[in-house]
């Protein structure tokens, strides 16, 4: 899938030139959930644009997806925002708003089964009528989710998807995509700075820290399947990682 070698990004011109990402190198591995750490500024969103092919690296970036160079939105790679809400078109039904990407590839008929069938994987089944304004925050974001799963993607790109939303509502959504993940195999990658999120979510977590960013930690995380909110945050290897990422972080961002 992805491979990062010499990864480095520059924002600016002369005097205002500021480097954001150097030196990144990792792999993603088809069908894992990566977890991408790292507090504010540090180049989280900056490097899931790369990934994503809407950002170009600084030269001597090597950077491909399934081999080949990225050049531009790698084919079977989606993205999916923290900002739900302006990415809904208010004018269309949940349904219709589903069906945005897939509406000038596929048949009538087509459209409407997949439709029906993302709909009711991510819980909205029943609201296929309704309009973007008539959902909750976290319906709506069920909702990009499923707009993104109706396009059958090898890759999900997740930009801090969850971190608008109530403590609730963001537990309820990790376990529905994690059930989700298992069902369809597809890679995810997710951007978060929360530390708990990130341990529970992900099979890997790589962690960013400094400026510019750079890989700070690396860990695969071995945890029972699935993930539950209770038991899974009580597990000892849960809890150890959980530290160890705590203590790297404090000492990195103290030091």
């Amino acid at each position: 899938m992805f491979s990062c070698r010499n990864l480095a990004i520059e924002f600016g011109h002369g005097a205002h030139r500021r480097r954001i990402l150097q030196d990144v190198n990792f792999d993603v591995h088809q069908g894992e959930f990566l977890a991408l750490l790292g507090t504010s500024g540090v180049g989280k969103t900056t490097l899931l644009r790369i990934l994503g092919g809407l950002l170009a690296p600084s030269e001597g970036t090597q950077i491909h997806f399934d081999g080949a160079p990225i050049d531009g939105p790698p084919r079977g790679v989606i993205m999916v925002f923290q900002d739900y809400a302006s990415s809904l078109l208010t004018w269309r039904t949940v349904g219709r708003n589903v069906a945005l990407g897939i509406e000038n590839s596929l048949s009538k008929a087509e459209v409407t089964q997949r439709t029906r069938e993302v709909l009711d994987m991510v819980g909205l089944g029943d609201r296929i009528d309704d309009y973007p304004a008539q959902l909750s925050g976290g319906m709506q974001q069920r909702l990009q989710l499923a707009r993104a799963l109706a396009m059958r993607p090898r890759v999900l790109l997740m930009d801090e998807p969850f971190g608008a939303l109530d403590a609730m509502t963001k537990a309820n959504l990790q376990d529905e995509l994690l059930r989700i993940q298992r069902r369809t195999g597809t890679t995810v990658v997710f951007i978060t700075h929360d530390i708990e999120e990130a341990v529970y979510v992900s099979s890997r977590v790589i962690v960013l820290s400094g400026s510019p960013g750079r890989i700070l930690l690396e860990r695969d995380v071995d945890l029972p399947s699935p993930r539950n909110q209770v038991t899974t945050k009580e597990h000892p290897e849960y809890l150890r990682l959980r530290h160890e990422i705590y203590d790297a972080v404090s000492d990195h961002v103290n030091s």
